[in-house]
């Protein structure tokens, strides 16, 4: 990886004040709001709304300099303990460019979401080295094992070793109607890096693509044909981003279907295709992204993952 040093936040703790802030889609309803500060009570932390969190500018949660605002404000406040992103949609590559990264490496924080805030999650580690959190939105309900594993994940954000499989046994905690697909059985380290398909493309040629020499990739994705699928690893290949991880975890491609056409490849042709090739450990069906349940991933922690028994065990940190 890069010479960046790695930087694991504090522990997130009864009693944190969260910021809670949406920095790329607009909320769809007013309960958005309610709904994220009840979660932050529910879970025992005080939430801090954004000013402009219920803005709304065309299909962003407001202009760029409200969005960008919010954001920075929580994001070098030494009084916010962590930053909690409403929702994603669009928006966040618009505002990468100016996001506080000297305000945010003088305090790290967690800083938590998925989907759009891919982006934003691999630049603050790109640019400063600190673990960022790949989980639940803040408006979003939380099953029983969501929360468990979100807490579990937060609560020891410091000491990572600790924390042990992510889950152990698969089998019992995958959902039923999923499958884990191993494409190449095996076992990796490294750091976890990645999130949205579409979102880590839309960083390749930009100092924000994370580091990829050793990582463990993992990636999921939403609402995209499949041709679109097939199209990103391409370009991913291409772009020779893809030659030196160690390991590649896919989730799922929720609502992705072949589009309009005469035939398409399956979602697990189309990893066959592109993944299997690398000759890494890789394995697809975790609980990623736009599902229910889902695992909190810490990105740029060092972890280890199985590809026979879809596994990921976080590792304890290097002593310096």
């Amino acid at each position: 990886m890069g010479s960046v040093t790695v930087v694991r936040p504090p522990a997130l703790r009864p009693g944190a004040r969260v910021a809670l802030v949406a920095p790329a889609g607009p909320l769809l309803e007013r309960d958005d709001l309610t709904r994220s500060c009840e979660l932050c009570h529910t879970l025992g932390f005080e939430p801090v709304l954004g000013t402009h969190a219920g803005a709304r500018a065309g299909f962003f949660a407001g202009t760029d300099a409200q969005r960008l605002a919010d954001l920075n404000a929580a994001l070098a406040d030494p009084a916010i303990d962590a930053v909690w992103c409403i929702r994603g949609g669009v928006g966040l590559t618009r505002i990468l460019d100016r996001v506080d990264y000297d305000g945010f490496a003088r305090r790290p924080k967690p800083v938590i979401g998925f989907s759009d805030v891919t982006a934003l999650l691999n630049a603050l580690h790109r640019v400063t080295g600190a673990v960022t959190f790949h989980g639940p939105m803040a408006r979003a309900a939380m099953s029983a094992f969501s929360r468990q594993h979100f807490e579990r994940v937060l609560g020891q954000a410091e000491a990572a070793g600790r924390l042990g499989c992510l889950p152990v046994p698969a089998d019992v905690l995958v959902p039923q109607r999923e499958r884990i697909v191993s494409l190449v059985p095996g076992t990796a380290e490294g750091p976890l890096v990645g999130g949205n398909l579409t979102l880590l493309q839309t960083l390749v040629g930009t100092r924000f693509l994370p580091d990829l020499d050793g990582a463990i990739l993992f990636l999921e994705d939403v609402g995209e044909d499949l041709y679109r699928v097939d199209r990103m690893f391409t370009q991913l290949k291409l772009a020779g981003v893809l030659e030196k991880v160690h390991g590649v975890v896919f989730g799922t491609c929720a609502e992705c279907g072949p589009g309009e056409g005469f035939g398409s490849l399956t979602l697990e042709e189309i990893l066959a295709d592109h993944v299997k090739p690398l000759r890494v450990p890789a394995w697809f069906g975790a609980m990623i992204g736009h599902q229910t349940p889902q695992w909190t991933i810490p990105v740029g922690a060092e972890a280890e993952i199985d590809a026979a028994k879809g596994t990921i065990r976080l590792l304890a940190p290097a002593v310096r």
